[in-house]
């Protein structure tokens, strides 16, 4: 085993001793020892009942001959740090979670890993460190929570409250509604009830085999999602003890191109949010495959979008997809269109391969989860738009723009910061036809990279969503709808064209077809910009932002850290 290397030999009384004292007896000695990565913090709805998860893991470790070992990662909740110079840390974050999983595991030489994510980017990152570490692996998530309701029973979300907010601001609705929406549209723990960027990151991890059946959808602080749990540890356990299956299921034999390219497709049919271009760019890099941004409009185009879920629909939530089915479903629907749309042969953590984890699924409810003949549209629910905007891509929520947005053409009114654009929407400054142009929130210029469903709330709460286009080198939550263009690169801070543009530049957005993103000006007019152009510097509160911001690359390469200056 592995930690033998800590735990046998002479020489190694020393680390023995040190082994005891934490209540280790001679027996445990001859065990795995099993790592339980818990993301548990209280100030997170979908995190602060995770440390009795982890209880409940670590009892069925011990019970099925394995000694657990926890230990605990940070988190951020977007939510909660938006809208202010908290969220600068967000994506940050990823790295620290990444780095901690990699410094844990391999300085005390774990010899498997149980990793309990929930939320954002504290899933991707959890991913990254433990491929980082190659060693056997599962996640199971803390799981997404119930949708809310109003007093009349309409379904509302965490989208819902964003919104409202602009619908206050725009005078169309009261502060008492908006009260009783903050009060009812995040009833229990768990993940926020849509498919935003935690339950889609949940989803996609048991796409490419490394959660169990289920991960995705069972509802938080439910029995069956307990009994998940203990499903997961008695599984980690099977492998860890059998040498054999200790090698065949190292995370980096079941993350590879042929899981990189599942995810994607459950994410074009579900619609997931444009956080997870960005992430699994990421986890990409650090599983060693080479996957091209261009190749997820391949993707698209085999792929029908079968699942709308909020905010694109923001009457079906987390909980519903569960009952008509779950992920499995959506994944063997999909694979109905052609024998090549998913991978069935890779290996999933359970043992065996894709094709065996869904060969009984089906649709329970045709309502929600759309049989291929009657998709929501013929191709998936991402895009990525290249132009001489975005000559390294951008991405696009396909699954939730108005159709008269798919094509749009408008006159650019720019803002260096979210604020300044929150500043010029709540002052009426964007007006229908305008493209809101927010510079200078990407992974180096932010830095950090901000989420912006504020500004893109605002816009639909003020009913211009089908009126104007937002494109930024940010990036969007999962709540996010609209003709809401991310992700942008070159960003503005490293010179990219979203810096050089100005208020009344003409804008050609295409999700229809070409997936173009283009500014309308001539090459001269472009060089003469480029040549007085000087990328703005911001000020940056703590000093980790700036050891951030030197070292990030770009969000068409995941934003992850380069390994050298």
């Amino acid at each position: 085993m592995r930690s033998d290397e800590i735990k046998k030999g002479f020489q190694r009384a020393p680390h023995r001793s040190l082994l005891r004292a934490t209540g280790l007896k001679d027996e445990d000695f001859d065990k795995p020892f099993i790592g339980v990565a818990n993301s548990f913090i209280e100030i997170i709805p979908g995190h602060f009942f995770l440390n009795k998860y982890a209880a409940i893991i670590k009892d069925e470790i011990k019970k099925n001959g394995c000694v657990p070992f926890e230990f605990n990662t940070i988190g951020v909740d977007d939510g909660i740090a938006m809208g202010h110079d908290g969220m600068l840390y967000s994506l940050p974050s990823r790295e620290i979670i990444a780095n901690s999983i990699e410094t844990v595991m391999n300085a005390h030489k774990l010899d498997a890993l149980i990793a309990i994510p929930n939320c954002d980017k504290i899933t991707p990152g959890m991913i990254m460190g433990a491929l980082r570490v190659n060693v056997p692996s599962i996640f199971v998530s803390g799981g997404p929570m119930k949708a809310g309701h109003l007093s009349d029973g309409t379904p509302i979300d965490l989208a819902t409250a964003f919104e409202a907010v602009g619908k206050v601001a725009e005078g169309e609705m009261s502060e008492e509604e908006l009260y009783e929406i903050e009060c009812e549209a995040c009833p229990s723990g768990g993940s926020c009830s849509g498919m935003f960027t935690a339950n889609s990151m949940n989803t996609l991890m048991e796409a490419m085999g490394i959660a169990l059946k289920g991960n995705g959808t069972i509802l938080a602080l439910t029995p069956e999602r307990e009994e998940l749990l203990r499903q997961a540890a008695r599984r980690i356990c099977e492998i860890a003890k059998d040498e054999q299956l200790t090698e065949r299921y190292k995370i980096r034999n079941i993350i590879n191109e042929k899981a990189i390219h599942n995810a994607f497709v459950v994410d074009m049919a579900m619609g997931g949010s444009t956080n997870t271009v960005l992430h699994m760019m990421a986890i990409a890099k650090e599983a060693g495959v080479d996957f091209d941004l261009a190749r997820l409009n391949e993707i698209s185009k085999h792929v029908a979008h079968i699942a709308k879920i909020s905010p694109s629909l923001q009457t079906v939530h987390m909980e519903d997809i569960h009952k008509a089915g779950g992920v499995s479903a959506v994944m063997k629907e999909a694979s109905r269109r052609s024998d090549t749309v998913l991978y069935l042969d890779n290996p999933v953590i359970e043992g065996g391969t894709v094709a065996d984890r869904i060969k009984d699924a089906k649709i329970i409810d045709t309502s929600i989860i759309h049989p291929i003949e009657n998709p929501y549209s013929e191709v998936g629910g991402l895009a990525i738009l290249f132009g001489n905007l975005a000559k390294e891509g951008a991405v696009v929520k396909t699954a939730g723009i108005d159709p008269n947005m798919r094509k749009f053409t408008g006159k650019a009114i720019c803002f260096d910061s979210q604020q300044e654009a929150i500043d010029g929407i709540l002052a009426g400054k964007v007006q229908p036809g305008h493209v809101v142009v927010i510079r200078y929130e990407g992974p180096k210029g932010g830095p950090g990279m901000q989420e912006m469903l504020a500004p893109t709330s605002l816009i639909a709460g003020m009913n211009l969503g089908d009126k104007v286009a937002l494109i930024t080198d940010g990036r969007f939550s999962g709540a996010t709808r609209g003709a809401s263009i991310g992700h942008v690169s070159p960003e503005a801070a490293e010179g990219g064209m979203i810096g050089l543009l100005q208020d009344g530049d003409e804008i050609y957005i295409n999700v229809e077809d070409t997936y173009t993103l283009e500014v309308r000006l001539d090459e001269e007019e472009i060089e003469r910009r480029r040549a007085a152009f000087q990328p703005k510097v911001k000020d940056v509160p703590g000093r980790w932002l700036r050891q951030y911001r030197a070292l990030v690359t770009n969000a068409a390469n995941g934003a992850v850290l380069k390994d050298e200056c």
